[in-house]
């Protein structure tokens, strides 16, 4: 690679950097590419790929490396990480945002024009890789998908052309973009609406591990009529006896009811949550939206995880007791369990849809768990019980909720309905006929 068409730095195994360079928030998929291009620019990511497809390497990319599915073992990987350009358009009421930014920034850039984007749990997340996996966030069920509010994308594609694509120039790249994740360029930018939200209710409720089969029952009867304005989750979590634990929570299997409320009368609306059972922790009040990554509290240091989800078109009783059976406090494999409502703007087509959610199922169930000394088979096998005992009841899977699995082919046969896949595997091959980013078919890495 010519080295002098580049702003950023190019990093080989053995080098100084390379370990940092290669790291991601996920640490449970290692990665040992040949080489790695640190890009600060689009050109950058135009002469990485160039120079990858004239050698035959395959390509992945990554920003923060939150959704790793698989490493990039002999190939190039393009960093995006100093890619952190930022550009507010107050009177669009639109972001303009380069691939390596983290939601947090946006949050911040957005909040001084009384704006917000439709950011996720987390402010350390990657924009683009969350945009790209559909995007369901704190305000979904208000305003849908942060994918079906894209307006614009440039994308490096395997001849090595950066192209700006929107409805107009390019409808079918356009729309695989868009919740079918990068099996067709690297996005280097992306634009997207903003929405007028500068504050709302929200926080948490935490009850104890005797309470959790009341609760979730509460939670699941209450959730049911939650106005479009309300979204919410129930998050059963094993914290440990650790001192940077809370108290109150310290060494339990809690569950933790989160709220992320755009109206008012929030008490009023959580009051029959609150009467469930006595909370040990209640976090709920009125918020600046720069402070709603505080909702989740999600930890901020990499480890090793994996995950998956089923979406489902009830929660009935026999559900919720498989949940507390193989994801409570007796399971065999401790297990962060969340259930996020759907429905609402979630389940109304968007004005220019991306590629498909599953817009009928009223609930989705996630799983996520650390993988430990016993490795991830042990885990993955905790996680076929749970869904396996929800079969009978699931509708579906979402692509943002799949982490660490291995088998990117089983990965789009399980989230796409077949149509869906059918176009999105012909548009990879329009696109990318030479399978230059075939290094993992979900590796935009938020």
């Amino acid at each position: 690679m010519d080295v002098t068409q580049l702003t950023g730095e190019v990093f080989q195994p053995g080098q100084d950097g390379y370990a940092e360079e290669v790291a991601g928030f996920q640490t449970a998929v290692p990665s040992d590419p040949a080489v790695v291009v640190g890009a600060t620019t689009a050109e950058d990511v135009v002469t990485a790929v160039r120079f990858a497809a004239a050698h035959d390497l395959p390509v992945a990319v990554q920003a923060t490396g939150h959704g790793l599915t698989r490493g990039s073992d002999g190939g190039l990987l393009i960093s995006t990480r100093r890619m952190t350009g930022v550009e507010i358009d107050a009177a669009a009421s639109t972001a303009r945002v380069e691939a390596g930014v983290r939601w947090g920034a946006v949050i911040e850039a957005a909040a001084k024009h009384g704006l917000a984007p439709l950011s996720g749990s987390s402010p350390d997340v990657g924009v683009v890789g969350y945009t790209l996996g559909g995007g369901f966030g704190l305000m979904g069920r208000r305003y849908g998908r942060a994918a079906d509010h894209v307006r614009a994308l440039d994308v490096v594609t395997a001849d090595g052309e950066l192209r700006h694509v929107d409805a107009d120039a390019d409808p079918d790249l356009f729309w695989a973009l868009r919740g079918g994740r990068d099996s067709f360029g690297i996005v280097t930018a992306l634009e997207f609406a903003l929405v007028p939200v500068t504050e709302l209710y929200g926080g948490g409720l935490h009850f104890d591990t005797a309470d959790l089969p009341a609760v979730l029952r509460a939670w699941r009867t209450w959730s049911a009529a939650a106005p479009d304005a309300l979204t919410t989750s129930l998050a059963l979590i094993p914290y440990p006896d650790l001192p940077m634990v809370p108290e109150p929570l310290r060494g339990k299997h809690i569950a933790h009811v989160r709220i992320a409320y755009l109206g008012d009368g929030g008490d009023e609306l959580v009051a029959p949550l609150r009467a469930a059972a006595p909370a040990l922790m209640d976090t709920l009040k009125r918020m600046p939206f720069t402070e709603s990554g505080s909702i989740a509290a999600e930890p901020p240091h990499p480890h090793g995880y994996h995950g998956t989800n089923a979406t489902v078109a009830q929660l009935n009783d026999a559900m919720l007791d498989a949940i507390l059976e193989h994801a409570g406090p007796g399971a065999a494999v401790p297990t962060v369990l969340i259930v996020d409502r759907l429905g609402g703007a979630l389940g109304r087509p968007a004005e220019t849809p991306g590629v498909g959610w599953d817009s009928s199922a009223e609930f989705v169930v996630r799983a996520l768990s650390v993988i430990g000394d016993a490795g991830a088979d042990v885990v993955r096998r905790a996680h076929a019980k749970l869904f396996g005992a929800l079969a009978p009841w699931t509708t579906g899977r979402l692509l943002p909720f799949v982490y660490g699995e291995h088998a990117p082919a089983d990965i789009a046969e399980s989230v796409h309905p077949a149509a869906e896949l059918r176009r999105l595997r012909e548009l990879q091959h329009r696109y990318d006929p030479k399978g230059t980013f075939r290094v993992d078919h979900q590796a935009q890495r938020r």
